[in-house]
């Protein structure tokens, strides 16, 4: 089962400084059908003015993975941990026990990110903050994990959730597959491009929310940047 959430359909508003879109119910938007998608709680399409940003807030029992698409976000908390993360790098914030963080976009453009929220496998865990570029060529030959709660995803940044955070890019025409255990499910945004997944086209920031269907197969209608995230 493939459902199609097309970006023109989703929840979300223009503040000015940010133009906001939700895959599923969050702030301002609520929507029953989409309170989630497994542990997967909320995927927000954010673009970030310059100089602008979200003030000092809190957060707990949540991982947090912010996939930069364009621009750059500059993180700061109150564990002392400050840092810059630009297109091409994710930054993952494990709230934990509890950690209060800003994040400005400080460059002279428009920042662009996903801001993706993940249900930790169990409370209380110690809170933790990393970044880590992860270069286009590395993808180009099929799916990396970026962030992972799974000791064999090697060189991905840790997580406190069973759960991955993968992407592809592929030029026009290029293929990748992908399994899907029995019991887990895909959320699939293409960040650049449109994408056709087992015979369905996923279009630039579409939604696609996948479940029993044990192998994805993904052909790039167009230059492609493909995110993926794997949930039980």
């Amino acid at each position: 089962m493939i459902e199609l959430r097309p970006f023109a359909e989703l929840g979300g508003a223009n503040h000015g400084w940010l133009d906001t879109r939700h895959h599923f119910s969050f702030a301002q938007y609520h929507d029953p059908e989409r309170m989630g998608w497994g542990a997967l709680r909320v995927w927000n399409d954010d673009e970030i003015a310059p100089g602008t940003g979200f003030a000092p807030h809190p957060h707990a029992d949540m991982e947090i993975i912010t996939y930069v698409r364009e621009g750059a976000i500059t993180h700061e908390d109150n564990l002392g941990n400050r840092g810059r993360t630009e297109a091409g790098e994710v930054q993952v914030m494990s709230a934990g026990t509890g950690i209060r963080h800003s994040e400005y976009n400080f460059e002279t453009g428009t920042t662009k990110i996903f801001q993706i929220w993940i249900l930790p496998h169990e409370h209380g865990q110690k809170p933790r903050w990393g970044t880590k570029p992860f270069p286009t060529r590395d993808r180009a030959k099929g799916f990396v994990a970026l962030a992972s709660g799974f000791a064999e995803d090697q060189g991905a940044l840790p997580i406190g959730a069973q759960a991955r955070l993968i992407a592809a890019s592929l030029g026009k025409g290029e293929e990748a597959v992908y399994p899907l255990a029995p019991g887990r499910r895909a959320y699939l945004v293409p960040a650049l491009g449109a994408v056709e997944v087992n015979g369905m086209r996923i279009g630039e920031r579409d939604g696609a929310a996948i479940e029993e269907e044990p192998l994805l197969r993904l052909t790039a209608l167009e230059e492609a940047e493909i995110v993926l995230v794997e949930v039980s």
